[in-house]
């Protein structure tokens, strides 16, 4: 026995990596990253030891040459599937690893601190894409665009923005005009499209009725590449930039009416959803990156020398170290709880919106702390804290900036209060 079977109750856990098994090891694990073992379901530890090890061992080493290189890490994605995080809540039946959202959100964390491209990549593929085509697709559509993409070798992508609507994601100009063919015939832009380059099939939106405004929004599942269909450039990013980002462009592309996804009008409402759920996945991205700026802080501190001893032992740097720490743990605990709504199907909007601003501002705040404690070394790529700090500012714009994800709390506490 290979001690794994015993006590892990999902087997996509024994998938093998590179022809060896990724073996959870929960007290090196618990011992490195400070964590209690208690407060998550034990299938739940195994997973993110497992990705804990997965982060350390195969996206750690290469996070910079992906950074520097603007460089896709496409055997790392194909490494993720084949542990199942392509597909984490996709269920068993059609090829996923049947896990939940709390399970989802762990994962996240860890491969982030790792690196946080993969992270996006990982995020896109199971909150943006998979997401809307789970809880909207029918039986074929699930076979046909669900199943191929579990696996790494496949990813998909989302395309709502434009590049003349951001948060006011219900003036979408890009229209898909019914013809009598029975396709729909798709004209307009997607801007700051994840994963573009690389992937095989996009759920998009687009206007089907302009006089009924975003109930007149529909969303459609569409192959790539496609007659009608064209890539921009690749954009030159801050941060995150082994991801490719650009502009999608559809030029009188003729869609099967069978790749609408749900009814006519039910664009808006399904995105809205999938950005719900979608802020549960960037919070895990950006808790991995300030995690990830933290640890770096912590192993400087305690290898510098300064007045004759390890500037861990000041207090100004002890006081930096606490108030990172606390930012941490106190959004972690808020996307687990936001996570475990969803899963126990309850609503979780507004728990959502908190873990991702909450998360996305200790991002921004661990990874600028870190480079006051490392100083000058912290200003060279030598160190990874630069790009901690570059690759965190991304968590507070997409899937709703932090004035947005304000005013979802915000909208929600009220109608809260007056009930």
């Amino acid at each position: 026995s290979d001690g794994v079977l015993s006590v892990c109750p999902k087997q996509w856990y024994q998938r093998r990596v590179r022809g060896r098994l990724v073996r959870p090891v929960v007290q090196r694990c618990a011992a490195a990253r400070h964590v209690s073992t208690t407060l998550l379901p034990e299938d739940i530890e195994l997973l993110r030891t497992t990705c804990w090890d997965f982060a350390e061992q195969e996206l750690k080493p290469i996070a910079g040459e992906v950074d520097k290189e603007h460089k896709y890490p496409a055997d790392q994605v194909k490494m993720m599937g084949e542990l199942g995080l392509m597909g984490m809540v996709a269920p068993e039946e059609l090829g996923g690893a049947g896990m939940g959202y709390l399970a989802y959100a762990v994962a996240m964390e860890e491969i982030s601190r790792g690196c946080a491209t993969a992270g996006v990549i990982l995020s896109v593929n199971n909150s943006l894409y998979l997401g809307p085509l789970l809880a909207h697709g029918n039986e074929e559509q699930l076979e046909k665009w669900v199943t191929p993409f579990l696996d790494g070798e496949h990813v998909g992508c989302f395309c709502l923005s434009e590049p003349g609507n951001g948060s006011d994601a219900g003036a979408a100009s890009t229209t898909a005009t019914l013809r009598d063919s029975g396709h729909y015939e798709l004209n307009g832009a997607k801007a700051w499209i994840t994963n573009g380059y690389e992937s095989e099939a996009a759920v998009v939106f687009a206007t089907t009725d302009k006089s009924l405004k975003h109930k007149g929004i529909s969303a459609f599942v569409v192959p790539k590449p496609h007659e009608g269909i064209s890539l921009g450039k690749k954009e030159d990013k801050l941060g995150i930039r082994g991801s490719s980002t650009c502009v999608i462009n559809f030029d009188n592309a003729m869609i099967d009416q069978a790749n609408l996804l749900g009814n006519a009008g039910d664009g808006f409402k399904i995105a809205m959803r999938t950005l719900d759920a979608g802020r549960i996945g960037v919070a895990g991205q950006a808790l991995g990156i300030a995690q990830a700026a933290l640890e770096c802080a912590v192993a400087y501190s305690q290898q510098r020398q300064a007045f004759g001893k390890p500037i861990s032992s000041m207090q100004t740097i002890q006081n930096k170290l606490a108030d990172m720490e606390c930012r941490i743990w106190s959004a972690r605990l808020i996307n687990w709880h936001a996570a475990k709504l969803k899963d126990d199907g309850h609503n979780f909007t507004k728990e959502a919106a908190m873990a991702k601003l909450t998360a996305s501002e200790a991002a921004t705040y661990c990874a600028h702390q870190a480079i006051q404690v490392l100083g000058g070394m912290g200003y060279v790529s030598d160190m990874p804290a630069e790009r901690h700090y570059r690759d965190a500012r991304i968590t507070e714009i997409y899937e709703g900036t932090s004035e947005i994800q304000r005013l979802v709390i915000a909208g929600n506490l009220l109608k809260e209060m007056v009930q």
